[in-house]
């Protein structure tokens, strides 16, 4: 096999599983957790010195490709091995490449740290570990960022639009929604988001989504 993604689905690796899914593709999945020290081995450490996950291998022509980073992961995923014709998830245009790069670099850097610490201290951790005014915070913080994310949805569909960047689902939406997801626990919040919180709808029931949840 051409691809090999090192990392579990209960993780940031969710996001290159779920893009090569949707893309069908044949590839090796090398279920390693971030618990027990299975990422500080000496084998994964020279994959990433960095001791995470995801980390994706993919065997080219022109010689052994090895990315970390989940949105660095999806992204080349989408990009190296799409068919980019305008029927899969891969960007297919210069609009729809501008808008998976926008948008994926956005959920990590207005979402993401407030977005799992929800998750985590709303439903993931054990209760008498969760922290209710930590989610609480984060919860305030994120108000901005979804409100971003509603208007540009609202503008979307104005024009027809259902998702990101476009008419159909790509790769712009597989990464934003994979960050959005950890806000369900807050349902007051995500159902001030009416659009939001139907397209993550439309996003989290995707069969290639669902073969990892």
């Amino acid at each position: 096999m051409a691809l090999t993604i090192h990392g579990i689905k209960n993780s940031r690796a969710l996001r290159p599983l779920w893009v090569a899914t949707e893309l069908k593709l044949d590839f090796q999945h090398v279920p390693t957790p971030f618990t027990r020290g299975a990422t500080r081995t000496p084998e994964f450490l020279a994959l990433n010195p960095n001791g995470h996950i995801p980390v994706v291998v993919d065997h080219t022509p022109d010689g052994e490709v090895t990315v970390w980073e989940s949105m660095a992961c999806t992204l080349y995923i989408a990009r190296q091995h799409g068919a980019h014709d305008g029927q899969d998830v891969s960007p297919a245009s210069a609009r729809e490449e501008a808008e998976a790069l926008r948008w994926g670099f956005w959920a990590v850097n207005e979402l993401e740290k407030d977005a799992l610490t929800v998750l985590m201290h709303r439903l993931a951790m054990p209760e008498d570990q969760r922290k209710p005014d930590l989610a609480d915070a984060a919860e305030k913080r994120l108000v901005k960022p979804l409100a971003v994310l509603e208007q540009h949805l609202q503008a979307a569909q104005s024009r027809g639009e259902a998702y990101l960047a476009g008419q159909r689902f790509t790769v712009a939406d597989l990464c934003v929604a994979s960050v959005v997801g950890w806000v369900r626990p807050a349902r007051e919040l995500l159902s001030a988001y009416p659009l939001t919180k139907e397209w993550l709808k439309a996003c989290l029931s995707r069969e290639a989504h669902t073969r990892w949840a």
